[in-house]
């Protein structure tokens, strides 16, 4: 009896201890691709909660609101960049990669930050640029001190042309639109810029410049970050021959095609290395796999080229790259579902598309739909419903619209930079030149500075002047809210197998003119999505089914009303 009773112990220790295993194998694997179903929130931390009266948002203040974004339902954080900066490109100048910007707290406080995340079961990803740094950064001035010290080459140099060397090396524009060289007097040659002129390039070509940013990398890793948001991953390397850009027939850039000034840049953005980089680094967050980490990447051009940041050659890149097709799209159903078809063909399993309508370069979504809040929800489902990663930009819950800020008031560098461009000109552009105008402050509620500052503060830049009408507080408490149809379609997202890892097939027998519909299918569930992108009030034609979720609380199960949207289930 005595053996028996050992022998039923250890069969009790064998089967707990394979359960146990299971289900760390199963939580393993569910992790794996935590990123394929996740919903992000972009935070722009200067403009998102102050909570020391400088008009300045801070970490502080991101801890504060951790459990409003919670209570939304989103599952991951991005937040633009805190590490030290002179703040000329508020953040993207990077001149210390391992120190915190005083204006946002310390080390401390961002270990305290990333402790607050975790504990509600949420991810935190950091904005890390690789391209380039400040020129008050340590590497920057100790390249520039002459052409022999040990970082001379740490940076893109070049000798002028012409007979006392004081011509540009060639023709390329930045991505800004300034020329891409800048003379810098002490070395007597110029130095490389793919965006502004007080952001030098770092030289990929040289390997200690890999080395040290992948170090960067996992330092940041190491303090337990879930992945980076990589900007302009596209203009990491340049053509070392330096050849000269061809012409273009377009003046500006579109999501498409990288063109500036008449000019294609096509020598010094994505180019060939730029995709072998993408695999190298993913090497670098596959030492991390408890829980594993995400890279997603910046860049403009075709899905049918930056596809292979993600893929290439065989070999894995980026997880994910933005998808900015659809920031400029036409709001026509014919359109939109071109698009999720090109998606679909260029990003399909094991790829993910980004699903991505705003960001802190952008004109916000609100005002590019002419304040139409019924499109704004109608997006809104689109968003969260179709395969991909969903982006909301700090503030689009609620229609936070594009505030108008002279260019000659602007702090925004590339509204300095183009501050002689007449006004009338910018006010008829739907995207604007002073990025300020999309960075307004977040609106909490109705009090002064719209509750991001105390009453006696100073934000930094204007708040909106409808923010008592437009507020989280306010719509929180209003069920027919842009807010509130956000919260619900999310919340209905992550509750929902299908909507968030399912697969998505075309709805052709109700796609038309007007409409844009699609399935989204899982272990034998089947869901419609239905996007009515007219105003016409339609005949329900669509098949009997519960319907789950719609953008009018008011629906009609007959009808569907203009600019309406429903997820039903098919029976």
């Amino acid at each position: 009896m005595k053996h028996a009773h050992h022998f039923s112990f250890l069969l009790l220790f064998v089967f707990l201890f394979i359960n146990i295993s299971l289900g760390f194998a199963q939580e393993d694997e569910k992790n794996d691709d935590w990123w394929k179903s996740t919903t992000v929130y972009q935070i722009y931390p200067r403009s998102w909660y102050d909570t020391n009266e400088d008009g300045i948002g801070d970490l502080e203040g991101v801890i504060e609101k951790l459990d409003y974004l919670q209570e939304m339902g989103y599952e991951t954080i991005w937040i633009s960049p805190f590490t030290e900066s002179p703040q000329r490109d508020f953040g993207y100048d990077v001149s210390n990669y391992y120190k915190i910007s005083p204006q946002y707290g310390t080390m401390e406080l961002f270990e305290r930050l990333l402790d607050e995340v975790h504990s509600r079961k949420m991810k935190l990803v950091f904005d890390l640029v690789m391209n380039h740094t400040s020129n008050e950064h340590e590497w920057f001035k100790e390249s520039s001190s002459s052409r022999d010290n040990p970082k001379a080459d740490w940076y893109i140099w070049r000798d002028g042309r012409g007979k006392h060397g004081t011509k540009r090396p060639n023709n390329w524009r930045a991505m800004s639109g300034n020329r891409a060289w800048t003379y810098h007097p002490e070395r007597k040659q110029f130095y490389y810029t793919g965006f502004l002129p007080f952001q030098p390039d770092l030289n990929y070509h040289q390997p200690d410049v890999k080395n040290a940013m992948f170090d960067v990398a996992r330092f940041w890793l190491d303090k337990g970050v879930d992945g980076f948001r990589l900007d302009i991953i596209s203009a990491i390397y340049e053509d070392s021959t330096l050849r000269r850009n061809p012409m273009s027939i377009h003046m500006v850039p579109s999501d498409k095609s990288l063109t500036i000034f008449f000019q294609h840049l096509k020598h010094n953005f994505l180019q060939e290395e730029s995709f072998e980089f993408s695999t190298e680094l993913r090497n670098v967050i596959d030492e991390y796999d408890h829980p594993k980490r995400v890279l997603i990447g910046e860049s403009h051009g075709r899905e049918d080229l930056i596809h292979r940041f993600c893929y290439d050659k065989g070999k894995n890149g980026l997880n994910a790259v933005f998808l900015f097709n659809a920031v400029s799209m036409p709001f026509k159903a014919k359109k939109y579902r071109k698009m999720t078809e090109n998606f679909e063909r260029y990003f399909a399993e094991p790829l993910v598309p980004t699903l991505v309508f705003a960001n802190h370069d952008r004109t916000r979504t609100i005002t590019r739909l002419g304040g139409n809040v019924n499109k704004a929800k109608l997006l809104a489902m689109f968003q969260f419903t179709s395969r991909g990663i969903p982006f909301t930009y700090f503030g689009e819950e609620i229609g936070i619209p594009r505030v108008r800020i002279p260019l000659k008031e602007g702090k925004d560098a590339i509204a300095i930079q183009n501050r002689k461009t007449p006004q009338f000109l910018v006010n008829m552009s739907i995207e604007t030149l002073n990025r300020d105008e999309c960075r307004t402050p977040m609106l909490w509620n109705s009090s002064a500075n719209a509750g991001f500052s105390a009453a006696n503060a100073q934000p930094w830049l204007p708040v909106a002047e409808n923010f008592k009408e437009i507020n989280v507080e306010k719509q929180m408490n209003d069920k027919n809210s842009q807010l509130n149809l956000f919260k619900n379609v999310i919340h209905l997202r992550s509750q929902t197998p299908a909507l968030h890892k399912g697969k998505l097939e075309i709805a052709d027998e109700y796609c038309s003119k007007k409409v844009f519909a699609y399935y989204r299918i899982f272990e034998g569930k089947k869901y419609l999505v239905v996007l009515n992108m007219s105003k016409s009030v339609l005949k329900n034609s669509f098949p009997k089914g519960q319907i789950l979720l719609s953008t009018n609380n008011n629906y009609k199960a007959d009808f569907l009303q203009g600019y309406e949207g429903r997820i039903i289930l098919c029976e």
